[in-house]
């Protein structure tokens, strides 16, 4: 008769316990529901490329110009109005001296407003200095003085994105998609804003594109496996990650997330080995609450509740590991032939607790209703 019972409890939580946290936060913000992965985080200080996993601090190489100053009309040779101030900025620029350099581009820009060479220089180094509102309006105006040039569209989009703008990133991205199709930064940056307006099945042939692009890069690796988790393809999530750390160390929630998929892929003993290895160099509720869930899994059920509790040492306000922890005191209840009311009554105040947090949580409001 306990066997049966503890098997119906069981049941009856599970599905709690497979949500859980799980995060490729962009913003490094402490993720307490049970969300959709989120995309890497995209790079300030390239063009196009999300840091490598394993490190925040890689700055590839900027996009290529590829459109030459405009010259006088009908003058050949002759220097556009305001070219000699381009010069003097993309030498200041390369000596290192960004502000002098903006300087000269602005100046460049007011003597010839349909320059976009200086437009371009300047939304440079706005947007390495991280005043990306400036960067944007000047990438704009580029985009706008020459729709076909690539770069001018490709870094307005960049620039849409870094603002936090993915809609309009997406449709910047597509027009410069338009001119070069197969660019690797511009079709992953692109299925990273589908992800992060809740579309993953529109940016999964943009991902798949940037890796078979580009084989070899974790970040696109990494963002495909966000997407198939998102779409609930799990085992496909995996191969990604998995992929993607044979390429560079996986940072904290990109192991978050591929200990995620493994547990939805019912991989419960590779779930917790990755999480113990997680919380021994990142010890953050999430990965917490989420090893507490697979050691559930395993019915390994102290050490289960024993992370759990780790978890609200750490975030006293996370409610899956409130629900974790209800429902693994609720078990020791139902193994005592119901005969511990101490542990019932711990459970249903985690609950209640947990409820306090977050109120849209009726599997829990209908385990309170049914064991209070």
């Amino acid at each position: 008769m306990r066997d049966r019972t503890r098997t119906v409890v069981m049941l009856a939580v599970l599905g709690l316990l497979a949500g859980g946290c799980q995060s490729l936060d962009r913003y490094a913000k402490p993720d307490r529901t049970a969300t959709r992965p989120a995309p890497a985080k995209v790079s300030a200080s390239s063009t196009g490329r999300a840091p490598a996993v394993g490190g925040a601090d890689e700055r590839p190489a900027t996009t290529t110009r590829t459109t030459a100053p405009r010259t006088a009309a009908g003058s050949g040779a002759v220097p556009a109005p305001g070219q000699e101030f381009v010069e003097r900025a993309q030498r200041l620029a390369q000596a290192g001296r960004a502000e002098d350099a903006l300087r000269e581009f602005e100046k460049a820009i007011e003597i010839n407003p349909t320059l976009t060479v200086a437009y371009l220089g300047a939304g440079d180094i706005y947007r390495e200095r991280g005043d990306y509102a400036s960067a944007e309006r000047r990438y704009a105006r580029a985009a706008e003085l020459e729709p076909t040039n690539f770069s001018a569209q490709y870094l307005h989009a960049l620039s849409l994105q870094l603002l936090d703008r993915p809609g309009e990133a997406i449709r910047a991205y597509l027009r410069a998609l338009t001119i070069r199709p197969g660019d690797f930064d511009a079709n992953m940056n692109l299925g990273i804003a589908y992800l992060q307006v809740g579309e993953p099945r529109e940016g999964l042939p943009y991902l798949q594109r940037a890796v078979q692009a580009n084989p070899r890069s974790a970040p696109a690796r990494t963002n495909l496996g966000a997407v198939f988790s998102a779409l609930d393809r799990h085992e496909e999530a995996v191969v990604e990650y998995q992929q993607a750390a044979e390429l560079t160390e996986l940072t904290g929630p990109v192991l978050l997330n591929l200990a995620n998929s493994l547990g939805r892929s019912g991989r419960y003993e590779e779930m917790v080995n990755t999480l113990e290895q997680l919380t021994r160099t990142e010890p953050t509720a999430n990965a917490y609450e989420r090893l507490g869930a697979g050691l559930f899994r395993l019915r390994r059920y102290d050490a289960s509740l024993a992370a759990y509790r780790k978890a609200l040492e750490i975030d006293p306000n996370h409610f899956p590991a409130l629900n974790g922890v209800g429902v693994c005191l609720m078990n020791e209840w139902h193994f005592s032939d119901q005969r511990n009311e101490q542990a019932r009554r711990e459970a249903l105040a985690a609950w209640r607790r947990s409820l306090q947090i977050q109120r849209n949580q009726p599997r829990i409001l209908e385990l309170v209703g049914k064991y209070q």
